[in-house]
């Protein structure tokens, strides 16, 4: 029988701390299931962010890896793409990240790369848990075949020149003033000295973590705080990472937000007029605004579309020869220099384009008229087929013939939460407005809420 995924979403295994299934015996038995995947004796890289519960889940995967007779290589707080770039630069088997990435402090998680810098397939992670089902102490090791754990010191110092490589060396930041909100995350350190060994005049914000403040009204679900600090000091950019730094939002030098779908339009549209853009094609989620679309159009540029979730962009990516992908939440993947989304690379591109069109972020985003879109979340206990649900079904049926050509809706369930998302798209800000509360109302009666 094939066996499937129940405690890996999509991306990884998520949520609250000491609740099942974020509990240390489940990390324990995630770093068994790992060094079984992998094969004993391998080697394999664990790194965190700064959430207070991370200590306690990096003993417990340390714990099971090394019970099983793997190598582990501590690399302490270090962003999701760092942990990646690590794994791949070291020969490791495999990297393992312990992060809720954007989650307030009181969630967890775990998400899995493998020797190649990138994420595990679905296949990967059904296996995994089938292993994790194994009695610990009928497979565990004694003697000497038990599992080394050794801590890397200087893994923040190698990402930091890996990230800078990705930046042409005949530019510099000299004269650029940039506002950088690491999210009290992973990147606190980092994000500030990789702009300002490039030049740049750094205004640093959330680079203090206290271990519960991660994502904590900062970073990128939260860019309304870089926008007040661009205006506050009159900086040219402003930068906002989430809490373990794999996605990136903006602020232009008027402190107005720029999402990852305008950075995207204006990413592929200059890669595409240097010959750079492989495939000429970009890669996005079924999320992204229909305005990206018509932008890339307009310049013959495809658009191709996938499930949510970064991994599976990168997966199309990759099967269609692709360099360039993302998501409208910031998830941006130039796999020229990185297997992942990387909030830092993403942010250099962008300053680099700047630099090279002598023009600022509010100009270049300019090259894609946004529709507008609402998006709302529902709260559901649970999570059973759409198709199952006749009321729901005839609602976005009938939202969709309302909506016609110019508009379109997306209902689906979040991969990491107890949610049902609805978003609606169109050309009245009022009409997908009532569309979105009618289907909210619906999907409210028919699942029931949590």
């Amino acid at each position: 029988m094939t066996a499937t995924r129940k405690l890996f979403g999509t991306d990884g295994i998520r949520g609250k701390a000491n609740v099942f299934p974020m509990t240390p015996e489940t990390a324990m038995r995630v770093g068994a299931a790992v060094a079984g995947h992998f094969g004993k004796h391998g080697r394999v890289v664990v790194g965190k962010d700064t959430r207070r519960s991370g200590y306690m889940f990096e003993t417990a995967l340390a714990s099971g890896l090394t019970a099983m007779g793997a190598d582990v290589m501590l690399v302490g707080p270090l962003p999701t793409p760092g942990i990646a770039y690590i794994t791949h630069s070291m020969r490791a088997d495999a990297g393992v990240v312990i992060s809720a990435s954007h989650n307030p402090f009181e969630d967890n998680g775990i998400k899995l790369f493998a020797s190649d810098g990138y994420k595990l397939p679905d296949h990967a992670e059904a296996h995994l848990e089938a292993l994790m089902e194994r009695s610990l102490e009928a497979t565990a090791v004694t003697g000497d075949a038990i599992g080394k754990a050794l801590r890397i010191d200087d893994a923040a110092g190698r990402y930091i020149t890996y990230i800078k490589q990705s930046f042409p060396s005949e530019l510099s930041l000299d004269g650029l003033r940039i506002v950088v909100d690491a999210a009290h995350g992973a990147c606190y350190r980092i994000a500030p000295a990789v702009l300002s060994e490039l030049g740049a005049t750094v205004i640093p914000t959330g680079v203090s973590p206290n271990g519960t403040n991660i994502n904590a009204g900062v970073g990128a679900l939260h860019p309304e705080h870089i926008g007040a600090l661009v205006r506050q000091h009159g900086a040219d950019i402003g930068i906002a990472l989430d809490g373990d730094a794999d996605r990136v939002v903006f602020a232009d030098a008027n402190g107005d937000v720029v999402d990852g779908d305008a950075v995207m339009a204006i990413c592929a549209l200059d890669m595409a007029a240097h010959g750079q853009l492989a495939g000429n094609a970009l890669v996005t989620t079924v999320m992204s605004n229909m305005g990206l679309g018509r932008a890339l159009e307009a310049e013959g540029i495809e658009l191709v579309r996938t499930p949510v979730g970064d991994r599976y962009v990168v997966e199309t990516m990759r099967s269609r020869g692709c360099n360039l992908g993302g998501e409208q939440s910031g998830h941006l993947i130039f796999l020229d220099h990185a297997t992942t989304g990387d909030g830092m690379v993403a942010a250099l591109r962008v300053l680099q384009v700047m630099l090279r069109r002598q023009t600022g972020l509010s100009d270049l985003a300019a090259v894609m008229q946004r529709y507008p879109q609402v998006l709302r979340a529902v709260q559901v206990m649970r999570k059973p087929p759409l198709d199952q649900l006749p009321r729901l079904s005839q609602a976005i049926a009938e939202a969709e013939t309302e909506l016609g050509r110019d508009g379109r809706t997306l209902v689906r369930y979040s991969g990491t939460e107890p949610k049902l998302r609805v978003m609606v798209e169109g050309g009245d800000t009022q009409a997908i407005k009532a569309i979105c509360e009618r289907l909210c109302a619906v999907a409210e009666e028919e699942l029931g809420t949590a």
